[in-house]
């Protein structure tokens, strides 16, 4: 494994400095979102106590490890009041962007609409800048969904929207985001070896400052792959074209991440190691590899970019450290 930088990188719009984590307490695979989700695995048969304890402590160990170099994380726990199994992937029911908005999302699945929670957000207002909080959720009641930074992956530099078509990505609901948020949609079609749509976009692809990772045999059409490609290759970024075997390994399911030397790539274990040595040559140009091992949250069909919400806001003076 490459793990260094080959230079010191500078600041990036691309990638936060901060996250939100929720470290879970009650964690299992969640049966309401099995159905469009083929990167879950189940459960059945395994003790819930230590399947939740296995969870926790990967949550907490990741938050240690990204604190080690440098990204400022903001830990909330969640004590299983309520049926909330996904809660360890906050980055669906929330997202953060420059000049100081909020989006909160309607979310498929009825008990993920749950793990929206108000100490967060007051949270983000108390340490950050934050000048709104622009509420999707009320489209539940009309069974439009989006899901976050789980169904679009945000180009902030180009301002682009990328999306896969699914059950949580609804073409009305991305409309009015793009709309307020002044990104520009881009909308692919996706299937699986089974032909299914990719559940959500940020396992297909991760967007960096400076390269990309994408799984481009996965979008459907021809023409439209093409695209992709090129779009981003015009913003300047290397593409690094992942395999239907590292998508299914959670390859592309990555965050950028600026920390004390510079930009790092939050990615599982598993998933870098399914990284070949040329694809690994290319992050490091510019980003330190940083894996941390997952396995259990995995189970539930995510990985650590789902476990990762971004804060793209400016730090309040008054602050702590």
């Amino acid at each position: 494994m490459i793990n260094a930088p080959q230079f010191t990188s500078l600041p990036s719009i691309q990638a936060p400095s901060a996250v939100v984590m929720v470290r879970p307490h009650h964690f299992h695979p969640n049966p309401q979102t099995a159905a469009d989700n083929a990167f879950q695995r189940s459960a059945a048969g395994l003790p819930a106590a230590p399947l939740a304890a296995a969870a926790h402590a990967e949550a907490t160990e990741a938050a240690h490890t990204l604190r080690e170099h440098g990204v400022r994380v903001h830990q909330f726990d969640d004590d299983g009041a309520a049926d909330t199994p996904d809660s360890v992937f906050p980055n669906n029911w929330f997202s953060t962007h420059p000049g100081g908005h909020v989006a909160l999302y309607p979310m498929h699945s009825p008990n993920r609409r749950r793990e929206r929670r108000t100490d967060i957000i007051e949270m983000l207002k108390r340490e950050y800048r934050v000048q709104d909080v622009i509420d999707y959720s009320g489209l539940e009641a009309d069974g439009l969904f989006l899901e976050g930074t789980g169904a679009m992956v945000l180009d902030h530099v180009m301002r682009v929207a990328y999306t896969a078509r699914s059950n949580r990505a609804d073409a009305v609901a991305l409309e009015r985001f793009c709309t307020h948020f002044n990104y520009e949609p881009m909308v692919f079609d996706t299937a699986d070896a089974t032909g299914q749509p990719i559940y959500h976009t940020n396992v297909l692809m991760c967007v960096a400052t400076e390269f990309a990772l994408v799984g481009l045999d996965l979008i459907r059409e021809p023409a439209r792959r093409a695209e992709v490609r090129a779009r981003l290759e015009e913003s300047g970024r290397e593409v690094i074209a992942l395999s239907r075997h590292q998508i299914a390994e959670f390859a592309g399911n990555a965050l950028e991440l600026t920390g004390r030397g510079g930009r790092l790539l939050a990615l599982s274990a598993r998933a870098a190691a399914s990284l070949d040595a040329a694809q690994q040559r290319a992050i490091v140009r510019t980003a330190t590899l940083v894996p941390l091992a997952v396995p259990t949250i995995e189970m539930a069909g995510g990985s650590v970019r789902c476990m990762l919400a971004g804060v793209h806001l400016a730090r309040r003076p008054s602050a702590g450290g």
